[in-house]
């Protein structure tokens, strides 16, 4: 019996000694996360600041005076529209120094090209009826705008040389060509052809349903 109190009695302390020791750790750690704490904030708030160094977020200020140079009245049929890709590679200073002067960017752009017929050159002279038939010679068709998407269009790659902080010019010198490049593509796939059959169609449609027996367009060369 002497034998088995005396097990219990070293049981019961190496279970006090334990738990002890347990609570000695935990108030260790929590002390030692406590007193951490400020420099871990401190630490996070630094690190945030060197971001937003590094990767600061544009602020945009537009100016409160608005200045409204021209009001034109339009009377513009749209008709077509062409979204055109185009890739351009801008470079400068790609001598035998462009290792250290040279400049190279690859720009993608996104480009809207809208053409259609302008319905206020229409004059009294080029509409007449015959028979119930009118007749209707409608001006040529026409490009109306060439614009990028700025949404779409990126930068996707530059290359600077060693010495230089590349031109600040060229990138603005890349989306002037890309409007070019985008309009001429528009062009060679007959946008403008495309958007005088679509003016014809839709004014048909139009005029038919106002009561007359037929539509007939005039080509603008040919007299009446």
């Amino acid at each position: 019996m002497k034998e088995t109190r005396g097990w219990l009695f070293v049981v019961g302390i190496l279970v006090i000694l334990a738990w002890v020791g347990f609570s000695l750790v935990n108030i260790v750690k929590n002390t030692t996360e406590n007193a951490l704490a400020p420099i871990n904030n401190v630490a996070d708030s630094l690190e945030t600041q060197i971001a937003q160094v590094l990767h600061p977020t544009p602020t945009i200020i537009p100016d409160p005076i608005t200045v409204i140079r021209e009001v034109r009245t339009l009377a513009r049929l749209e008709t077509v529209q062409y979204s055109v890709e185009k890739v351009i590679t801008a470079e400068t200073g790609q001598s035998v120094f462009k290792l250290f002067f040279g400049d190279k960017l690859l720009f993608i752009a996104h480009g809207v090209v809208i053409a259609g017929i302008d319905l206020s050159k229409i004059e009294e002279q080029d509409i007449w009826v015959n028979g119930g038939v009118l007749f209707v010679r409608l001006p040529q068709a026409e490009i109306f705008i060439v614009t990028l998407d700025n949404d779409k269009s990126y930068v996707y790659d530059r290359q600077t040389g060693l010495l230089t902080k590349g031109d600040i010019h060229l990138e603005t010198a890349a989306r002037k060509v890309a409007e070019d490049e985008i309009e001429k593509a528009a062009i060679e796939d007959g946008i403008v052809d495309t958007a005088q059959v679509n003016a014809e169609q839709y004014l048909y449609r139009l005029i038919r349903s106002l009561g007359f027996v037929d539509v007939v367009f005039v080509p603008t060369e040919e007299p009446k």
